[in-house]
């Protein structure tokens, strides 16, 4: 009877996580330690947008990335002087540990000057990304 117990227990704790983390994933926000962070062009390898750019770390491997490749395509076509730069994750290794990244997709929202301004791991809502342009223009 105990271990039925807490095997039920063990169970409904790991649903409770697995929920508030899939919550957390796609929505554009800004971390801690995030602040200050700037990128240049040459980190990137790609010249950054007159106004904004969205940057998007990705793998072979991963579904959820084509879609967001889709996304912030169609919203940096939408927007003047935003520029959309993919980076895969596998190939930039060391950039990849300097800025954080745990997971693909992960989406960069910098300002004209290079400065992080909101991330997103998961595939971001387009209402989302244009939100966080909206402040990295402003």
């Amino acid at each position: 009877m105990t271990g039925l117990v807490v095997c039920l227990a063990v169970l409904a704790l790991s649903g409770a996580f697995g929920l508030l983390r899939m919550r957390g994933r796609g929505r554009l926000k800004m971390r801690g330690r995030d602040g200050g962070v700037r990128l240049e062009a040459g980190e990137l390898g790609a010249e950054l947008g007159e106004r904004a750019t969205l940057v998007q770390f990705s793998s072979a491997f991963c579904q959820p990335c084509r879609a967001t490749k889709r996304i912030l395509g169609e919203v940096a076509g939408m927007v003047e002087g935003v520029a959309h730069i993919e980076i895969d994750a596998e190939s930039r290794l060391e950039l990849v540990r300097q800025l954080g990244i745990l997971s693909t997709p992960t989406v960069l929202v910098l300002d004209a000057d290079g400065a992080l301004v909101r991330r997103a791991v998961g595939q971001p809502r387009r209402a989302d990304v244009i939100a966080a342009l909206g402040e990295a223009v402003a």
